[in-house]
């Protein structure tokens, strides 16, 4: 049990770094409404698995909702194939669709961005 102590602190470490990081979770509309309410700034990421800008935006959004200026944003995720209702009802015709609201009021969009600086904009928006 030599190990246990420094294990137990390194591990306390860890989860204290991740414990401010914004979440991530699939769309629905009753974890959007609670969001809303409670004011915190949310983005809808319009998602297809198949898409290659998709991919390239996940990794900016991590990282994003990983810094404490950004701990109180969550993301919604909604499928582009499988969701469409939600596509209308947000005015969405493409994938990697990024939609921040605060307070449930949209305060900006963007389309196809995979630049850090666009992507962090575009969240200081709701953010702040």
């Amino acid at each position: 049990m030599k190990f246990a102590k420094p294990f137990l602190a390194i591990a306390l470490s860890v989860v204290a770094t991740f414990s401010w990081a914004g979440a991530s979770e699939p769309y629905t509309q009753a974890r959007f409404d609670k969001l809303a309410a409670q004011g915190r700034p949310t983005i809808v990421a319009v998602h297809a698995s198949w898409c290659p800008t998709c991919k390239a935006q996940k990794p900016i959004v991590s990282e994003l909702l990983g810094r404490p200026e950004f701990k109180n944003v969550t993301e919604l995720v909604v499928d582009f194939d499988t969701d469409k209702p939600l596509l209308k009802k947000y005015k969405v015709s493409m994938q990697s669709t990024l939609i921040v609201f605060k307070g449930g009021k949209e305060v900006g969009r963007s389309i196809g961005d995979t630049t850090k600086a666009g992507i962090e904009g575009l969240v200081k928006k709701a953010a702040n």
